[in-house]
């Protein structure tokens, strides 16, 4: 086939921003066409540590010849496709050669003039096409003195996007080098500029290359935008916003929701959307049927890599209005505990779902029925209740759970005595706590005095009095729910488990009436113990509401996207910090989007199935507000800060842990060690001198901007780290990818293995305890029927599936999940000292792996061996496909 003419200009046209790959490859080395004499030799400089440059330093006239192979993916929907007008015109476009402009950049400028060399330019063609892949070659002529090759330019000449996968330069004389792009190239139609893919090599900004420097400039810029106008479903542009999308208000007075992100209501701020702001709320947006995140956040139309994202958009979309059109009381609950059991054998029949092969998507939960062809929803056994069937009813499993269940981040330690609120009693009430010297010296029997036990470390509490308290009287004028503060006391028993001692709900002065509080305790007597499990029920629904509010969606998701968007206005590709990080960045920012449209929006999943309702997150602004600091975010200041731990430099991972059985500490800090450990040797090799960290410029805009801005309403904050030194970069970094990996990883994937049953952790408590001002009625239901009162507490049949189709949902791992430390991105394969970092960093996954078995076999360890107990995996780092209560992903991509 006759090669495409080549042709040299000056790149004059402003080059957008490339796509930030998740794997690159090491820099092109130029081959000469032929080798003549000892003149012909290259010469190996060190720009970088780590890096190695070729350069031709003789025979200038000579020349390379060099293939670039492109492969594009079939994508459904789009190029390539086999459906549209548009297919006829790119396969025109294809036939004529005229399908992609790709030009060679030079990392050097010319001698003679000063400026940027001139690019070399080619046309691809298209060479050959598959099922899932397209082949493009286009080849080039080389002069000697060229110099590097450092960026490759591209132009998309189709009339719709192309989704690069790789670009493979061969001819090159250490071989075949392949860029991964993995990137969505719009086309020249759309007023698209041309894109930009550096080659491997990273480089601190000092260290750019001359020839690249603009390139470098102009692509951050592009990727920042500027602020203006609505955002378009192809555009790369990182921008900040408040939460001002989660309301309705031009629907239904209903749906108006407060903006969080500001004085009133602080929060991290989220990717801006641009979109038209409410006709009667002027400072919020306008809903949309999708939400804008930068194309390359977004791979909803890519095969193979979409499974999380589209089965959760499947659910929500499908699945669950099904779900609301054959359970049309919305209200009802379950008339005995055996209907709950139905769910995981006869199922719920559905209606004729509105998306065809939700059924392939979701065979765990949605079944098809032969005889009758009808579609049921039918949910797999959650092992918790394969193993213990009446495991949710025991209070040891209830304390074990706080150590070892899917919100393991709450439990403190008491170091206080007497319990008192910090509100405002003038509106409050009494500050002091219900729970007296003498319930607990009664429920400890005598093993010691309340005194004894603080000093000795042996109490510890779930507080959510203080959080709670505050939303109660708004909460409770929402018909369907009820709320209060609670606390949770629990004793260390000599054996390391935790016992329940008490539980005391707090209702505030409201409707004329005084404060109430009670304190309910375990019980002998039958009206005790059926008041105790009704306290459990509501203790249980506040822990799973801050699980999901805060634990999850607030100090991962919520948090996070601050970083995300930061690095991608600041840190250049070419940044060996970036490069670091994105692969622990991959699709949280598309997730977060589904999760504002459908989740955790005005009338959303979220709103109507946990006790909060309405102010659900409106109450995660109120945790960002009290509670969350950046630093506490590591784990070992987190055990710290919430007194499970002290430092001890003669202990494992320089901790001593307060409670020596915590399996999700024990576990997580060996993670958090092979994290940081892999952390500090990449920093140290891009930074061997400390000083290099201060004078980054592009690092030290990218931490300003996440503190003065991502998280602006904390800017003030003294608690935020230092960016100096080496030290402080490895911590920060640390901190963030921990929060990415093993935290989502410890609150997520368990969600459906411990709630799938959801009488072990109810989202919502529906009706308030009978103690608290009865009627006659209300009165004798209990004393007569007590299980129906318990059932009416439990959330309605419509509250339970909704959520159990989404937690089994959250709880899948993809059949393309990357799991941390599995592989090695190619940029660091072709550094001896990075790659033997990732290869110990992935060795101590694999024993971790193994020290998790040994842990869970270990009958000493009570809290993760037993009858009946399931063992505590959410921390290994690896898993199979599906539902496994195991497995660490790099990312927050679910």
């Amino acid at each position: 086939m006759k090669s495409t003419q080549v042709q040299l200009s000056h790149t004059t046209q402003t080059v957008i921003p490339f796509h930030k790959p998740f794997r690159t490859f090491p820099t092109p080395w130029l081959k000469p066409a032929s080798r003549q004499g000892q003149n012909n030799r290259l010469i190996k400089s060190r720009s970088s540590p780590g890096s190695i440059k070729a350069i031709a330093t003789s025979d200038q006239e000579k020349s390379t010849s060099v293939k670039a192979v492109i492969t594009v993916k079939v994508i459904a929907g789009g190029l390539l496709s086999n459906l549209g007008v548009t297919r006829g015109l790119d396969d025109i476009t294809d036939l004529f050669g005229k399908s992609v402009l790709l030009e060679l950049v030079s990392t050097e400028l010319d001698a003679k003039t000063g400026l940027e060399k001139q690019t070399i330019k080619g046309y691809a063609r298209k060479v050959s096409q598959d099922d899932d892949d397209v082949k493009y070659e286009c080849d080039f002529v080389v002069s000697g003195d060229f110099g590097e090759i450092g960026a490759i330019l591209v132009l998309n000449e189709h009339h719709t996007e192309m989704y690069f996968k790789t670009i493979a330069l061969e001819g090159l004389i250490n071989g075949t080098v392949t860029v991964n792009c993995n990137s969505w190239v719009a086309p020249k139609s759309a007023k698209q500029e041309k894109r930009v893919f550096f080659t491997n090599k990273s480089y601190l900004p000092f260290e750019t290359p001359k020839g690249l420097r603009r390139l470098r400039e102009q692509e951050l810029k592009a990727l920042r935008g500027d602020g203006r106008g609505e955002r378009k479903s192809s555009d790369r542009i990182y921008d900040y916003d408040v939460y001002n999308d989660l309301g309705d208000l031009d629907s239904s007075e209903a749906l108006k929701r407060p903006v969080l992100g500001g004085k009133e209501h602080p929060y991290p701020r989220r990717c801006r959307t641009g979109r038209p702001r409410s006709k009667k709320d002027p400072a919020s947006e306008t809903r949309s049927s999708s939400v804008y995140v930068p194309r390359d956040e977004a791979f909803s139309t890519v095969k193979e890599v979409t499974f999380s994202a589209n089965t959760v958009a499947n659910v929500l979309h499908a699945l669950l209005p099904s779900l609301e059109t054959a359970m049309i009381d919305a209200d009802l609950g379950f008339p005995y505990f055996t209907a709950i059991d139905s769910l995981f054998n006869e199922g719920v029949n559905l209606p004729p779902l509105k998306k065809t092969g939700l059924r392939d998507i979701l065979p765990r939960i949605v079944k098809f029925i032969n005889d009758t062809r009808e579609d049921v929803l039918r949910f797999e056994t959650p092992a918790i209740v394969e193993r213990d069937k009446f495991s949710w009813f025991r209070d040891e499993e209830f304390s074990r759970q706080t150590l070892a269940g899917l919100n393991p981040c709450s439990i403190q330690l008491v170091t206080e005595w007497p319990l008192k609120s910090t509100l405002d009693p003038k509106i409050y009430g009494p500050p002091e706590s219900a729970i007296t010297q003498e319930i607990i010296e009664r429920e400890i029997k005598g093993f010691m005095t309340v005194e004894e036990a603080v000093k000795q470390k042996k109490l510890f509490m779930l507080d959510y009095h203080d959080l709670l308290l505050p939303y109660v009287k708004k909460v409770r004028e929402v018909k369907g729910t009820t709320l209060y503060g609670s606390r949770t006391l629990f004793f260390l028993t000599p054996d390391g488990t935790l016992r329940p001692l008490a539980i005391e709900l707090t209702r505030p002065p409201m409707d004329g009436k005084p404060q109430w509080k009670q304190v309910f305790t375990p019980a002998w007597d039958a009206t005790g113990t059926w008041l105790w499990r009704l306290a459990k029920t509501h203790a249980l629904a506040h822990d799973s509401g801050y699980h999901q509010l805060v634990s999850h969606w607030l100090r991962t998701h919520c948090a996070t996207e601050p970083y995300i968007i930061a690095a991608n206005r600041q840190l250049s590709a070419m940044h060996p910090i970036y490069r670091l990080l994105h692969p622990h960045f991959r699709y949280t920012m598309e997730i977060n989007a589904l999760a504002r449209e459908a989740l955790i929006n005005a009338g959303g999943t979220i709103e109507s199935s946990f006790s909060p309702l309405k102010y659900s997150i409106e109450l995660s602004s109120g945790a960002y507000d009290l509670q969350w600091r950046f630093d506490h975010q590591a784990l070992p200041a987190d055990l710290i800060s919430r007194g499970m731990a002290v430092e001890d430099p003669t202990a494992p991972h320089g901790l001593k842990l307060t409670i020596e059985d915590y399996p999700f500490a024990n576990d997580g800090l060996i993670l958090w060690d092979a994290i940081k450990q892999w952390v500090t040797d990449y920093v140290e090799h891009y930074y061997p001198d400390s000083t290099l960290v201060e004078s980054d410029k592009e690092l030290q805009a990218w931490w300003k901007e996440i503190r003065t801005v991502g998280h602006g309403d904390k800017k003030d904050e003294p608690w935020w780290p230092e960016l100096k030194t080496a030290e402080d970069l490895i911590g920060i970094l640390t901190n963030m990818i921990w929060v990415a990996s093993g935290h989502h990883s410890a609150v997520n994937f368990g969600q459906y293995g411990f709630a799938g049953y959801f009488p072990n952790r109810p989202t919502i408590a529906r009706t308030k305890m009978p103690t608290e001002d009865p009627n006659d009625e209300e009165l004798k239901l209990f004393l007569t029927k007590p299980e129906v009162v318990l059932l009416q507490c439990f959330p309605s049949q419509i509250q339970a599936t909704k959520i159990m189709a989404i937690l089994d949902v959250l709880s899948t791992h993809s059949p393309d999940e990357e799991y941390i430390g599995a592989e090695i991105e190619g940029v660091w394969a072709d550094h001896p000292k990075i790659k033997a970092a990732f290869e110990q960093f992935a060795g101590k996954l694999k024993e971790l792996e193994g020290v998790i078995d040994a842990r869970n076999a270990d009958r000493n360890l009570k809290n993760r061996n037993g009858a009946g107990v399931v063992p505590y995996e959410l921390l290994k780092p690896f898993s199979e496909p599906g539902v496994t209560g195991k497995g660490v992903p790099n990312s927050i991509s679910i």
